[in-house]
């Protein structure tokens, strides 16, 4: 996958991450934390934008989130539970996501995005549930930009190191998920102090 993503930049990116949104197991907490690292220049000879690394995933999220709605639209719960297991579809994962679509309803589709495993299945209960394609494009697009952004700055911010810190992602995707949410905490932290300090020092001068 990182050879791909290194030869291939953008598009690979886009597919990687289209990919795991209609529900094909890839991890999207490496591709994109590879992602932002190759903009960092962990791959002597190919450091592509950042920025465009993360609207290429979030495109390849939305698009692949499409793929599955559709599915789940017009091929029914029913089609899925009999033809899944053969697509790498786990009635688990499918229950799991419909539970929490039936609980939040249409939020669920922001919200579960933010989540490891209900993100890469809650477009399937959305079509169950026949959610209009401009809502669902709307919470979807909203729910992809905070996880694609989050995993790519914290990528750059490994630059160089990435290969030690992609030694140890061996553990559960909640893992890496949790990692990625205290590193954006402490990035917020010293956002609004760094605010503050020059809040001060402005006030000062004046």
């Amino acid at each position: 996958m990182q050879h791909f993503i290194a030869n291939f930049g953008y598009v690979a990116v886009f597919l990687l991450m289209a990919a795991e949104s209609a529900c094909i197991p890839v991890p999207s907490e490496l591709i994109m934390l590879f992602a932002g690292a190759l903009a960092a220049g962990a791959v002597p000879g190919s450091s592509p934008d950042l920025t465009l690394m993360i609207l290429s995933g979030t495109a390849g999220n939305v698009a692949g989130s499409y793929v599955a709605w559709a599915v789940g639209r017009y091929g029914g719960q029913a089609a899925l539970r009999r033809w899944g297991r053969y697509v790498w579809l786990k009635e688990e994962d499918i229950d799991r996501a419909t539970r929490w679509f039936d609980r939040y309803g249409g939020k669920a589709v922001f919200f579960g995005r933010l989540l490891p495993v209900v993100r890469t299945f809650i477009s399937l209960p959305a079509g169950f549930a026949r959610m209009s394609p401009g809502r669902f494009g709307v919470y979807t697009l909203a729910g992809c930009i905070p996880w694609t952004a989050a995993l790519g700055i914290a990528g750059y911010a490994v630059g160089r190191n990435w290969q030690r810190v992609a030694d140890a992602f061996h553990g559960p995707s909640y893992a890496i998920a949790a990692i990625v949410a205290v590193a954006a905490v402490v990035a917020v932290i010293i956002f609004v102090r760094r605010r503050r300090r020059t809040g001060q020092a402005t006030g000062r001068s004046i």
